[in-house]
């Protein structure tokens, strides 16, 4: 690479020579660059939005391309400039403090500055945050997306990684960079995230009609997910009624008695009777289709009654800049959670924090692919039973641009919505295990999921309440939702394949409540002794109570 370093040995790259000058770093000048607009202006894909729960898929989509053709992101000589163009006051302390801190010698110098620059990068991203909803100049995107502030302190490889990351979301899955995200909560698309500041403000009469309409429509979704389920079992039935009926249609011919055709043989008569029982299931489908169809019909009305309500007290349910600056909030708090208290909080990409494998990253196909290969050992990780009924709703996944290790879940599913409304979890971008961290969220939800389900009951009863008292009776301590996500991080990774790592009581415990799929209990019956006794216990309870 070009270019040279400074004093301290972590500087090199060609730079813009004003910047240079301006931070005190002698560099060469930069290759021009192309127009930008033309390919990142503020289009929206044409494919269909993932925000609206489809309640008919059951799993994700394989994943075939992880990358595309490099785009010329890093070629602007002036992109610096452009990244802090705007931000006033704050941009420009920004700048002083970085060059101070790429800059010092003394390690306590740098520590210094590096704690002013955070806390100044993040009052001056607030202030790009504000553009989100306008569309954003495609250096800020990038500052917004992946903490792109300086090209130059990250190492060509790695710009070329981050400039081959496949820009949209092709994935019809609800997982977004934080600009896309914040531009979702911005248009109304996507409420607010709650939080404990915000409860006591969503008091107000606009917000409990805006609930109430929250809720309905969650209501009319699952109606409309379960009419599509016993629309599809009806055609089923339809084609294969047909199938049938074309059997009786064709009899033997009695030649030695003028060509007269012979009743029913045996294929007939069963056909016959399989009929019989079509029609008996075809009846309780168009029962059941009807109901669904009125229960929907009067999800409608009672939507609009809501909508009415709302425009005659004059209450606006759409997304203000007060509800962005909230949602901005949280998106920092959940990447103060994703880091830890130990961990780099340094806000900005440098070449020294993360690798130059574009697989070895968070990306939105990475962690789509980590969630399918997790869904497919845990089957029931993303099914919701609510009021009897259960649904696969995958949670909504915001990418954190940050060098956290741990995925976390912000919220289980809407307050307001519980039957179809989605969850929310953060991953962390450049982790140093992107498949830990996207487990150790995933546990985070099942996790909370079940605790709501069970609710007052939730050191008593179903996963979280065996799992509580078997902490109790260890007599350990500190948090045991952390001990239950890293016993899950083992479930996943290590018993799934046969290595028995977890304590016997717990794999009991998730053997049953966080069970494997049927293909993976087959096959670890065959893995030894333990498992082998834990298959027939689960054969036991099917003879005996149903399971």
């Amino acid at each position: 690479m070009s270019g040279n370093n400074n004093s301290t040995g972590i500087y090199s790259g060609d730079i813009d020579p004003e910047i240079a000058n301006l931070m005190g770093i002698e560099a060469t000048s930069a290759d021009s660059a192309p127009v930008f607009s033309d390919l990142f202006g503020d289009k929206k894909p044409k494919t269909a939005s993932p925000d609206k729960v489809d309640l008919t898929k059951n799993a994700f989509i394989p994943i075939s391309k992880f990358e595309e053709e490099p785009k010329p992101f890093f070629q602007d000589k002036d992109f610096y400039k452009k990244a802090l163009s705007g931000g006033g006051a704050e941009a420009q302390k920004v700048h002083k403090l970085l060059g101070q801190f790429l800059n010092a010698e003394d390690p306590k110098d740098r520590s210094l500055y590096r704690g002013k620059l955070i806390s100044a990068y993040w009052n001056f991203l607030q202030g790009v945050t504000a553009k989100a909803h306008t569309g954003l100049y495609t250096p800020k995107q990038l500052l917004l997306r992946y903490g792109a502030l300086l090209p130059n302190i990250i190492t060509p490889d790695q710009r070329s990684m981050i400039s081959r990351i496949i820009w949209k979301n092709t994935t019809g899955e609800p997982i977004y960079y934080v600009d896309e995200w914040l531009r979702k909560v911005a248009s109304g698309e996507v409420n607010t995230s709650v939080t404990d500041e915000t409860k006591a403000s969503r008091r107000s009469s606009g917000q409990k009609i805006s609930s109430k309409m929250e809720s309905t429509r969650g209501q009319r979704d699952m109606y409309i997910g379960l009419l599509k389920n016993k629309l599809g079992e009806m055609s089923a039935l339809e084609y294969a009624l047909k199938e049938k009926a074309e059997i009786l249609s064709d009899h033997t011919i009695r030649h030695d008695l003028d060509g007269l055709k012979d009743a029913y043989d045996e294929p007939q008569r069963k056909a016959l009777s399989e009929i019989l029982h079509m029609v008996k299931q075809l009846t309780s489908l168009d029962k059941d289709i009807s109901r669904l169809y009125n229960d929907l019909e009067q999800s409608d009305d009672n939507l609009q009654i809501l909508q009415r309500r709302a425009e005659e007290a004059g209450e606006e349910v759409t997304v203000d800049n007060r509800g962005m600056e909230e949602e901005f909030n949280t998106v920092r708090q959940m990447n103060k959670m994703c880091v830890g208290r130990q961990g780099n909080h340094f806000p900005v990409l440098m070449k020294q924090y993360f690798r130059s494998n574009i697989r070895d990253i968070g990306t939105r196909e990475n962690v789509l692919t980590v969630m399918s290969d997790v869904e497919q050992i845990d089957p029931g990780l993303f099914r919701r039973t609510f009021k009897q009924k259960t649904n696969r709703i995958v949670p909504y996944v915001v990418l954190i641009p940050c060098y956290g290790d741990r995925g976390i879940c912000w919220e289980p599913f809407e307050k307001f919505n519980r039957s179809t409304s989605r969850g929310r979890i953060a991953v962390p971008m450049f982790p140093k295990d992107v498949r830990v961290a996207v487990i150790t969220a995933l546990g985070d939800l099942r996790w909370q999921v079940a605790k709501e389900k069970a609710q007052h009951y939730w050191m008593e009863e179903g996963l979280t309440g065996y799992y509580y008292q078997w902490f109790q009776e260890r007599k350990l301590r500190g948090d045991v939702k952390e001990y239950f996500i890293q016993d899950y991080i083992l479930w996943i990774l290590k018993e799934s394949e046969g290595t028995q790592k977890l304590d016997k009581e717990v794999r009991g415990i998730f053997w049953r409540h966080v069970p494997f799929s049927q293909d993976f209990k087959d096959k670890l019956r065959k893995r030894g002794y333990v498992y082998n006794e834990l298959y027939k216990k689960d054969i036991n309870r099917s003879l005996s109570d149903g399971y």
